[in-house]
């Protein structure tokens, strides 16, 4: 497999499932990164990977200027839906973060909402946020740390998938502080924060239905497999789930990297 073709099936997935259902459960990364950002009114603001839109709703309420671009035409589609239906005027676009479709130094602000992380190349992807913003202009971006609740439930569906190609990047590296300053320390002046968005469900179960109903890859992971595997990946995610029981509550743990980039 290609990155071309990984990249492609990442589209499909992401589109497979309305990712507003579950989109709560990571509202309080949106904030923080919003929060730590500081839009400012009239400036030019680019939210990549941007899913359903909304960081890039949280940046236009404040003001700014936003665009908005992801690999997923359904995600766009609904950003586009959402943004109208709040009077919001945000420019959306279909595109690759590996690739962006603008201009050198277009950008006062660049953000990514646990977006750019699962690009296969993270040096292209470093590369182009550096391109797109301004000297002197503001990034920000949020990953999963290692041992999230994510990286675990993508270990779990590697069981039932074939693997990446040779040479993609480990989504989860966009969550240690190494890992960033190798890509973006040339270009950014860093810093990092912390922050933990966990999900809480009364039994491993509700947490299975809740995350079907809106992460994309892993309901059409799930439809994809017959009968028997599709129960075999339903039992191991629920048990996986309520391993983090505590009494009468599963809370699976949400830790994450927020990164703030000054341009240089």
């Amino acid at each position: 497999m290609s990155f071309d073709e990984l990249k492609e099936r990442q589209r499909i997935a992401w589109g497979a499932a309305p990712f507003e259902n579950v989109e709560d459960s990571i509202a309080v990364m949106h904030d923080d990164l919003v929060r730590r950002l500081e839009p400012h009114p009239g400036e030019r603001w680019l939210d990549v990977a941007c899913g359903a839109g909304a960081v890039a709703m949280r940046a236009a309420r404040a003001g700014a200027d936003v665009t908005g671009v992801d690999l997923s035409d359904v995600m766009v589609e609904t950003a586009r839906r959402r943004a109208s239906e709040e009077g919001l005027e945000i420019s959306y676009d279909v595109g690759d973060a590996e690739q962006l479709p603008y201009a050198d130094r277009s950008f006062d602000a660049v953000s990514s909402p646990v977006g750019v992380f699962i690009a296969p190349d993270h040096q292209a992807v470093a590369g182009e946020l550096a391109r797109v913003v301004r000297p002197g202009g503001r990034l920000g971006l949020t990953a999963w740390r290692p041992g999230s609740r994510v990286e675990k439930g993508v270990q779990l569906a590697a069981r039932f998938q074939p693997p990446p190609p040779e040479g993609a990047g480990n989504p989860f590296d966009w969550g240690t502080e190494e890992h960033v300053r190798e890509l973006l320390g040339d270009t950014f002046e860093l810093e990092f924060s912390g922050g933990d968005a966990p999900d809480t469900g009364p039994s491993g179960e509700a947490l299975w239905e809740y995350f079907l109903s809106g992460v994309g890859p892993m309901r059409l992971l799930w439809q994809s497999l017959d009968e028997d595997r599709r129960e075999e990946f339903h039992r191991a995610a629920v048990e996986l789930y309520e391993e983090d029981r505590r009494g009468d509550v599963i809370c699976l743990p949400g830790p994450y990297l927020l990164t703030l980039g000054r341009r240089k």
